[in-house]
């Protein structure tokens, strides 16, 4: 694992939102427990090339390592949570993104 920092890219379809507002309600308290830290949402991205793969919301947001995404992920009270997210949403993706080196 790399202590470069990550970042995880979620897309994902709202489809019931009084589900998904008790998800994000619990959302940022676990967040910043293991470090991560909100950059943004957007509703209406837009794609300048290629297919637009993106439907619905996409969500940044950063972890100060592997490590961290990782625990934030499996900690069994952000999963209980995601129940939430689970029956609210259709997810497309949740992915993290490696940070890039320095250069030498």
């Amino acid at each position: 694992m790399s202590d470069l920092p990550v970042h995880v890219i979620a897309n994902f379809t709202v489809q019931d939102a009084a589900k998904y507002r008790e998800y994000e309600k619990g959302f940022f308290p676990i967040l910043k427990k293991h470090g991560g830290e909100f950059i943004t949402f957007d509703d209406s991205s837009v794609t300048f090339e290629g297919a637009a793969p993106l439907q619905g919301r996409v969500v940044m947001f950063k972890f100060p390592n592997e490590a961290a995404a990782t625990a934030w992920y499996h900690d069994s009270e952000y999963q209980t949570l995601s129940d939430y997210r689970r029956a609210g949403t259709t997810l497309n993706f949740l992915t993290m993104v490696h940070g890039i080196p320095p250069r030498a």
